[in-house]
């Protein structure tokens, strides 16, 4: 499995949304619980959100990859744990 790095903020509806279908997915699919998946919230860590191309959150990168950014849906995060899964 590939890591995956998912770039936040707290104070996003979006993010919190997408951290709820994370949980959802894991639940209904068991091996999405074993992919290694680091938060990063880029206001209190904006030394290593710098590092990285994006404007809006959430964004997913798998592998150093970006695979979505942006507003959210169940079935784009379903897409990342998938290709995390390859």
């Amino acid at each position: 499995m590939k890591p995956i790095l998912m770039f936040t903020m707290e104070s996003c509806p979006h993010c919190k949304r997408a951290l709820l279908w994370m949980e959802e997915l894991k639940q209904e699919k068991p091996e999405y619980r074993d992919l290694q998946i680091t938060i990063i919230d880029e206001t209190m860590h904006p030394d290593i959100s710098s590092n990285y191309d994006y404007y809006y959150v959430p964004t997913y990168f798998v592998e150093n990859s970006k695979v979505h950014e942006g507003v959210p849906s169940k079935d784009l995060i379903r897409n990342v744990f998938n290709k995390a899964c390859e």
